[in-house]
C-alpha cells in the first residue's frame, strides 16, 4: 500500500507548497528503507532530511519501505509530522508517534486572567503561517483543526498542529487549539493536550455537557501522559441555542477563562445575513458578554472578515468594547494592531481610573466607608472597573509604574 501526504487535499499529487513538502510512502516486504528525495536545499540538508526520514521510520516501527520525498524548504517539524501522516495513510500503524525532542522555547505558561485582546487564527494544516505568527504579538494563536481545514486533511492537521505544539516558538502567545466538534474533537485532544497546549477553542456549543465532555476528556489524557499544567477552555456560541444558553456554558466549568461568539454560523443558523452593521447579531452578542460576565469569564468577540478594511476593524472593535467584549478575532496579521490599539484605554479613560483608584486607596487608608471623587460618590463596581484599567494600563506601559507617587506629590 502507499500513503501521500502534503500540503494539498485530494488522491493525486498535489501542487507544490512554499516552505512544504510532499511525501509519499509505499509499504514493502523487503529491502529496507528506500529514500528518494528532490529537495531544493538538498545540498545543504539532504543528509539531515534523509536521517530525519530513516530516524522517523525506525521510531514508528517501519522497516520496509520506498520514501519520496519533494522538499521545498520544509522545517523538520513538518517533515516529521507529514512522514507520519503518510505513513499511516500507507496502512501502517505506528509503534510510536514520531516526535521530535520538545523546544525549550514551548514551555512557557499561561494564566486564566492573562489579557486576549486578539487572538489570530493559523489553518491547522497549513505550517507556512506557523513560523512568524508570533513577531506579529498576538495576544493568543489559535491552531485550527476545524473549519479551516478540509475532510480529506484532518489527519494530516492532527499531526501538524501537535508537532507545531513542541517546535514552534510563538513568542510568549497563548498558545490555543481550536478542535473539531463531537467525537473528532474528543479525539483531537488525545494528540494535543500532552504537548502544552495553553486553551482549547470547543465550537459550536450548545450545552453545557458538551464543555463537560471536552474537560472530562482532557482530564483523562493529561493523567495519563503525566501534564499537571491546567488546560484552559474558551467554549464558541454559533447558534441561536448557544446564545440562549450561555451563561449556563461560561459557567460549566473552571476552566472556561472566555466565551466567545462565531458569527457566520450564528446567522446562517437564524436564517439571516451577516452584516456590517450587526443588528441581525446584537441580541446574541450581548447574551454572550451577559453570560460570560455573570459567569465571570472574559466575554471575546467574533473575527472581523474584511482585512482590507481598516476603518471597519477600528470601528468593529470599539463597538465591540463598548458592548463590554475584552478580545476580537483575527484572520490576518495586520489586524492585530488596530485590535490592540482600540482595545487600550487612552489617556482620558487611565486618568479617570487613577483618580478612582487613588480614591479608593485614600479612603481605605483613613477606614472610611464611602469612597468619594470631588462631590461624587464612587460605588465599588466603579472602583473596580478603574482598577482592572489601571492594571491593564500598566502592563501596556502605557502608566508609569510609580503612579502612585506621582499622585502623592502632586496632593501635597
Amino acid at each position: 500500500m502507499t500513503g501521500t501526504s502534503r500540503a494539498a487535499e485530494g488522491g493525486k499529487r498535489g501542487p507544490r507548497v512554499r516552505s512544504d513538502c510532499w511525501i509519499r510512502v509505499e509499504l514493502r516486504d523487503r529491502g529496507g528503507i528506500e529514500v528518494i528525495l528532490e529537495s531544493k536545499v538538498a545540498g545543504m540538508y539532504g543528509r539531515s532530511i534523509e536521517d530525519l526520514v530513516r530516524q522517523g521510520c525506525a521510531v514508528m516501527g517501519l522497516e520496509h519501505a520506498a520514501v519520496t520525498i519533494e522538499d521545498q524548504g520544509a522545517l523538520p517539524f513538518v517533515l516529521a509530522a507529514r512522514l507520519e501522516t503518510a505513513v499511516r495513510r500507507a496502512g501502517h500503524v505506528p509503534a510510536a508517534p514520531f516526535l521530535l525532542p520538545t523546544a525549550e522555547h514551548t514551555l512557557y505558561a499561561s494564566r486564566p486572567d492573562r489579557m486576549r485582546r486578539s487572538r489570530l487564527y493559523l489553518p491547522g494544516n497549513e505550517p507556512k503561517f506557523y513560523p512568524n505568527a508570533g513577531l506579529h504579538e498576538p495576544d493568543g494563536v489559535i491552531l485550527d483543526l476545524e473549519d479551516s481545514v478540509a475532510p480529506a486533511e484532518k489527519d494530516a492537521a492532527r499531526c501538524l498542529v501537535r508537532n507545531a505544539l513542541r517546535a514552534v516558538n510563538f513568542y510568549g502567545s497563548e498558545r490555543m487549539v481550536r478542535i473539531n466538534q463531537g467525537e473528532r474533537g474528543l479525539e483531537d485532544l488525545d494528540w494535543i493536550i500532552p504537548h502544552n497546549v495553553h486553551v482549547v477553542l470547543i465550537p459550536k456549543v450548545e450545552d453545557p455537557q458538551q464543555v463537560k465532555a471536552v474537560e472530562a476528556r482532557i482530564a483523562q489524557v493529561a493523567a495519563d501522559a503525566g501534564v499537571e499544567a491546567p488546560v484552559l477552555l474558551m467554549p464558541i456560541i454559533e447558534s441561536a441555542l448557544g446564545a440562549w444558553k450561555a451563561y449556563e456554558i461560561a459557567a460549566a466549568s473552571e476552566r472556561v477563562v472566555a466565551l466567545t461568539i462565531g458569527l457566520e454560523d450564528y446567522t446562517a443558523d437564524i436564517g439571516t445575513g451577516r452584516t456590517l452593521e450587526g443588528t441581525e447579531s446584537f441580541w446574541a452578542r450581548c447574551q454572550v458578554v451577559n453570560g460570560a460576565k455573570a459567569a465571570g469569564v472574559q466575554p471575546i468577540d467574533t473575527v472581523f472578515s474584511d482585512v482590507n478594511d481598516t476603518e471597519g476593524l477600528r470601528v468593529a472593535v470599539r463597538e465591540a468594547k463598548g458592548l463590554g467584549f475584552v478580545g476580537k478575532g483575527c484572520i490576518h496579521p495586520r489586524q492585530i494592531g488596530e485590535v490592540h490599539r482600540a482595545m487600550a484605554p487612552d489617556e482620558a479613560e487611565i486618568a479617570k481610573a487613577v483618580r478612582i483608584v487613588q480614591a479608593f486607596e485614600e479612603a481605605e487608608r483613613k477606614g472610611l466607608g464611602v469612597v468619594s471623587l470631588g462631590s461624587k460618590m464612587i460605588d465599588a463596581p466603579v472602583v473596580k472597573r478603574a482598577q482592572t484599567t489601571v492594571a491593564m494600563a500598566l502592563e501596556l506601559g502605557l502608566l508609569d509604574e510609580e503612579w502612585r507617587d506621582g499622585l502623592k506629590e502632586n496632593q501635597r
